[in-house]
């Protein structure tokens, strides 16, 4: 690999790590905080998914779950805490979101949202964030090797 990009690879991997995270934190916040939870499981879920497959117990936990979920994940992200499991946690839950569109509109365009959200994913596990001095961890593992 060229030093250009051990060089650059963190701070892309921070702003790859900030867009993503903020657009979860964010959207986490407005469906817990301002539209709440219950109205989100209610209208984009229980309504929504009436006469599919999913029973009713199902899409009321999905829908209250999901927002605290990308509330907490999205924090995490920002910050650099449990990074890996949380990229992991944000592409669970893109592939649980992309499901429930397909399936209510079986020629849902993935361009929007998910697409975007998943590239970012995609750059910073890939990238890796091990030598960025802005996260959690890597505060955390420093501290770890030195005891």
């Amino acid at each position: 690999m060229s030093q250009a990009f051990h060089q650059n690879s963190p701070i892309v991997s921070f702003i790859a790590r900030w867009i993503v995270g903020l657009l979860f934190l964010l959207a986490g916040y407005w469906k817990v905080f301002v539209f709440t939870a219950t109205a989100h499981a209610e209208n984009f879920f229980v309504k929504d998914f009436a006469e599919h497959w999913i029973p009713e117990w199902v899409l009321w936990g999905l829908g209250l779950g999901i927002p605290y979920l990308e509330l907490i994940i999205g924090l995490f992200v920002c910050i650099g805490f449990r990074l890996r499991e949380s990229l992991i946690a944000m592409g669970l839950l893109l592939i649980v979101t992309t499901y429930g569109h397909a399936l209510h509109t079986p020629l849902f365009d993935i361009d929007g949202h998910t697409f975007t959200r998943l590239i970012l994913i995609f750059i910073v596990l890939l990238l890796g964030w091990e030598r960025d001095k802005s996260t959690v961890d890597f505060w955390l593992n420093k501290k770890q090797s030195q005891a």
